[in-house]
């Protein structure tokens, strides 16, 4: 049970009576009279402010701890570190199987060293939803989503099996089964409650709704005002085990929005336009808090939307304050009427309720008339490169003159197409020309479209853009408008409350006629799940080289992500995800040229078919709450299948010597040992040489695992057929697939190697070249210390712990960067992996760096301090050294106390093995 505040200091503890029911609260106004006035304090500092009272025992929550975000108004800014509890903890099944395969690892651990294994278990509820295996590997037809479900099934029984174990065997953890929803928009659709309550001592706590998500996009239930962000899979476990998050105060950007989105633009043109803007201001490790009277008509489900892709913005989170839009959300969504009363009191009572003309006092400000928002798509590799849906043509070709052309063999064979390559060119090969699909010959060319995915919960939460992309399905089938035959199509929402309205409104069966069939509930292709292309594809693709996309309703468009062969991908709104689909390339303006002919043969250009928002609106009144009540009865049950999965009855998992999806991890071998002292880092070698915007995909790669790969070996090494890897997602339970694949990705360019693509480096002993993990593993062999250099923000994109798990077990002691991106920062302190930030302008090119030193780094050890600063010694190949210094990015105490434990984990288990 949780205990809260005995301490009680600023007298805040209070009744609030709602109905006839009564809570007790910690109450900002009481507290105000010690305090001082927080009227504008940033509603999101004022979350933080309730939970510091509730948890104040002045030890890792102190009076001056409290004081400090009062005071935070004076500057608007703070160095104050504070300790900060979430309600509850949400995960999704990539990364949260390895976060279960670190609880049963753990409880063997303790096992092994005498203890009680039920000692290692939630104290804080855990929500599991089973949202990334599904794999889009059937499409285009009414049976696509019954054969996709079988093949997760078959291909994911061993994770399957020890995720029931874990529900079973941990208390205050639910599992919600595949096949459900997108863990995101279950959140905001069930989970969430804006107000959440809590038993202490035997009386009932009300307190605002807050989590930590072990996906990035948690973020997204800020739209409901439940303050949430991504952190790794290790600080998550360690929040679960209740520890704090520690945290520096952060500084708050207000956003004010005003006016309202113009006909025919949609919520996705709204958020790539914000995106675009707040990574232009640098909002990196900073709260983004929305204000302003245009909220007033904005929508839910569009917060949410803008929201959910704060990671692409760089901000922790993207906050909503509470309001009536809030509460109609919940109405219409099923939340029983007692919670939304008690809602709307204690927002109201804590100053949480957002007001008209609310001013607050931010570090910073800017803002959007959304009157001015124009239709976009972003790409071709970044969420924030917005791009005028009149200019992704011309964006295309600029790009294929500038470094995406073929090579001079290419060239020569084929014709030119402007700055493009027609497959289909008069003198190339008769056999090399074409492809043939249903018995018909087609072309492909530079810049055509071979994916177009309705996917993410960025978008499949939001019912008027779907909406709108059924209708204008509709309106393009009435035409007598299809989708280009290359064209790989899908529909994967997430929730079944999607199809449900879908169906009501009649358009669904618009959507599966255009093949935009449904697929299955999850993300798909957002995260790499887009399964393979028609072979016939692939081979043109392949061996023309040619520069193909996929236009997507996600949030990630990285390089390498959505399928290892597009090179190009472009986030888009449902609706023109569809228009992609039919048009069949990015090459074409379809904002001004026709997508196709109707059956007069007159041209149909794409607003013959947009939705007007007065028919959106007409058929937005098919959602209803009976939907959601339906579909959320049983969340939690699954299907016959899930059912009949057989568990072990055990409190400590049995683990399968020979299995290749769940594996006993190596990180707790000697935890009933003391840990070992810092000391410094010497002779080090650099591993790999990596430039700016390295992600989490580049360090741990989703996605497809090629046969030739050190994790493909490995696994044929295990019996394993190549038809039969998976994903590097689906075998994050394995930690000898997961070391094999960091930076195994095919897209990340090593300086080592002149800039080459692909996970490989230079073993410098030697001279050879060979794959990453290899190298790194004949380092290790030679006890030699290893080191990464990199560029500006290091470990963008997804909350991947196993980027920093994969990157210990190489043995890699540090890394160096210009900067990281937050969450990743701390899972490299989380497992005791050095991150260091190049200062006073300092950079790999300024130090002339090229792989072939030894590092060295001193000034460590036990008496390691937040942001220190640390000598690096760098020793060339002539023997000339270089001193300089460099910043050490471990930021506060806490992580200092778990960097000297060897890790966040390490240091909750070695305390509760001591007792």
């Amino acid at each position: 049970m949780v205990k809260y505040s005995n301490l009680n200091s600023f007298n805040a503890l209070k009744t609030l009576t709602v109905g006839t029911d009564h809570y007790q609260i910690f109450s900002l106004k009481a507290a105000l009279n010690q305090l001082g006035d927080i009227e504008k304090l940033p509603k999101s500092l004022k979350v933080l402010l309730e939970n510091l009272l509730r948890f104040e025992d002045d030890k890792t929550v102190k009076k001056q701890h409290i004081q400090a975000i009062v005071d935070w108004q004076k500057n608007r800014r703070s160095d104050q570190e504070i300790q900060y509890r979430p309600a509850r903890v949400l995960m999704q099944d990539f990364t949260g199987v390895p976060a279960v395969v670190d609880l049963a690892a753990m409880r063997a651990a303790v096992a092994k060293a005498g203890g009680d294994p039920e000692q290692i278990n939630p104290l804080s509820p855990v929500d599991l939803v089973i949202d990334h295996s599904v794999m889009v590997d059937h499409f285009a037809t009414d049976h696509a989503f019954a054969e996709n479900v079988d093949i997760e099934m078959q291909r994911n029984g061993e994770r399957y099996q020890f995720l029931r174990w874990g529900q079973s065997a941990f208390d205050n953890f639910s599992v919600v089964p595949p096949g459900t929803g997108i863990c995101h928009q279950v959140n905001l659709e069930y989970l969430a409650q804006a107000v959440w309550l809590g038993e202490s001592e035997g009386q009932q706590f009300a307190f605002p709704d807050t989590l930590v998500g072990t996906d990035s996009h948690t973020t997204m239930i800020n739209g409901l005002g439940v303050l949430g962000w991504g952190v790794g899979g290790i600080e998550a476990e360690a929040a679960m085990l209740g520890q704090p998050i520690s945290m520096l105060i952060p500084e708050v950007i207000g956003f004010k929005l005003t006016g309202k989105l113009r006909e025919g633009i949609t919520a996705t043109d709204l958020v790539l336009t914000i995106t675009q803007m707040l990574r232009q201001k640098g909002v990196v490790g900073k709260f983004v808090e929305f204000y302003g009277d245009g909220l007033a008509d904005l929508p839910l489900a569009d917060r949410a939307t803008i929201a959910n892709m704060a990671p692409e913005y760089g901000a922790t989170c993207g906050f909503f304050p509470i309001d009536e839009v809030t509460l109609g959300y919940m109405r219409l969504t099923g939340r029983r009427d007692d919670r939304i009363a008690l809602t709307e009191a204690y927002c109201k009572e804590q100053g949480l309720w957002r007001n008209a003309g609310d001013e607050p006092v931010f570090t910073d400000t800017l803002g959007l008339d959304m009157d001015s928002v124009e239709a976009s798509v972003a790409g071709p590799k970044r969420p924030q490169d917005r791009v005028l849906l009149a200019d992704v043509a011309k964006t295309f070709d600029a790009l294929m003159d500038l470094d995406m052309s073929p090579g001079k063999e290419a060239k020569d064979r084929l014709a030119n197409e402007g700055g493009g390559t027609a497959i289909d060119a008069p003198h190339a090969h008769e056999n090399e020309s074409h492809y043939f699909n249903n018995g018909q010959r087609h072309a492909l060319n530079h810049g055509d479209v071979v994916i177009s995915a309705i996917t993410s919960c960025t978008n499949t939460s939001n019912p008027s853009v779907m909406l709108a992309a059924g209708l204008l399905a509709k309106k393009a089938i009435e035409k007598g408008l299809q989708r280009k035959p290359w064209v790989k199509s899908s529909l994967a929402p997430g929730s079944k409350v999607v199809t449900d309205y879908l169906e009501a409104s009649g358009l669904m069966s618009y959507l599966d006629q255009l093949g935009y069939n449904l697929v299955g509930y999850g993300c798909t292709t957002c995260i790499g799940n887009s399964g393979p292309l028609p072979p016939a594809i692939e081979a043109a693709v392949q061996t023309y080289d040619l520069n193909v996309a996929s236009v997507l309703s996600g949030n990630r468009n990285f390089e390498g992500r959505v399928h290892p062969l597009v090179k190009t991908n472009w986030l888009a709104s449902p609706p023109l995800v569809i228009a992609f689909g039919l048009a069949g390339t990015i090459r074409t303006d379809i904002s001004h040229d026709p997508l196709g002919v109707d059956q007069q043969g007159q041209n149909v250009y794409l607003k013959d078919i947009w939705p007007s928002q007065a028919e959106i609106d007409e058929v937005l009144k098919q959602v209803n709450t009976e939907m959601f009540h339906k579909e959320y009865a049983a969340v939690f049950d699954g299907d016959a299948r899930w059912q009949a999965i057989q568990i072990p009855d055990s409190q400590t998992y049995a683990w399968v010597e020979d299995s290749t999806y769940i594996r006993h991890p190596p990180f707790f071998e000697h935890i009933d040992q003391p840990a070992a002292p810092i000391e410094n880092i010497q002779q080090a070698s650099i591993l790999a040489l990596l430039g700016d915007s390295v992600t989490t995909d580049h360090i741990s790669p989703a996605g497809n695992i090629k046969k030739d790969s050190p994790a493909g070996r490995y696994l044929q090494q295990q019996g394993v057929e190549p038809i039969d890897f998976n994903s590097y997602g689906s075998r994050r339970g394995n930690h000898e697939v997961m070391m094999r694949g960091t930076f195994a990705n095919i897209r990340i360019k090593n300086e080592m190697l002149g800039g080459e693509e692909g996970g490989n480096t230079r073993y410098i002993p030697s001279g050879e070249k060979m794959a990453i993990y290899d190298a790194a593993m004949l380092y290790q062999k030679d006890h030699t210390p290893l080191v990464i250099i990199a560029g500006k923000e290091y470990g963008t994109g997804s909350s991947r712990d196993w980027a920093a798990k994969g990157t210990n077990l190489l043995g890699v002691k540090a890394v160096i960067a210009e900067s990281f991106e937050r969450i990743h920062r701390s899972n490299l302190v989380g497992m005791g992996v050095l991150p260091l930030q190049f200062i006073d302008g300092q950079t790999r090119h300024s130090l002339r760096l090229t792989g072939h030193e030894q590092l060295s780094i001193t000034g460590l050890s036990d008496e390691i301090s937040p942001q220190q600063h640390l000598d690096l010694s760098i020793q060339r190949a002539d023997g000339s050294i270089e001193q300089v210094k460099v910043l050490c990015r471990i930021d506060t105490v806490n992580e200092v106390e778990y960097f000297k434990a060897g890790g966040i984990l390490h240091y909750v288990l070695r305390n509760l093995i001591a007792g």
